[in-house]
């Protein structure tokens, strides 16, 4: 008698396992369209303390773009705290996901400064998606 019983109450619970299996996760927003730029840890480009990001970060000399680390704008800065990662889309070579460390001179409005090796060549993007991550 239990057997008749679990045949009905199966075919009432199996479609709805089915909908929440079909169910995809949410394609994550684009948040801006940012202009992206490369920097080293040159003194020239940065400060008086090159390895050291705004947030208290510190790169290296050795292989500094190991760590994925960007500067912000401080426009961009009212959004993310030190620390968030974002991804980066339209960068060729240089698209993926980022930690936010450092931040950009005031003069600089809705951009991205990613950090590379001082031998690699600087780069400018013209436009680039930036999202969010979890």
């Amino acid at each position: 008698m239990n057997k008749l019983l679990l045949i009905p109450i199966s075919l009432l619970i199996l479609p709805l396992l089915l909908n929440t299996c079909d169910d995809k996760a949410p394609e994550p927003q684009c948040i801006a369209m940012v202009k992206v730029t490369t920097y080293t840890i040159s003194p020239r480009q940065t400060d008086a303390t090159p390895t050291i990001t705004a947030s208290g970060f510190n790169v290296g000399w050795k292989n500094p773009k190991k760590h994925r680390v960007i500067a912000i704008s401080r426009d961009l800065k009212q959004r993310f705290k030190f620390g968030s990662y974002v991804r980066l889309e339209g960068c060729g070579k240089y698209d993926g996901v980022y930690r936010i460390e450092d931040l950009m001179n005031k003069r600089f409005k809705n951009r991205i400064d990613i950090l590379i090796n001082p031998n690699d060549k600087p780069t400018m993007f013209a436009q680039a998606k930036l999202y969010e991550t979890n």
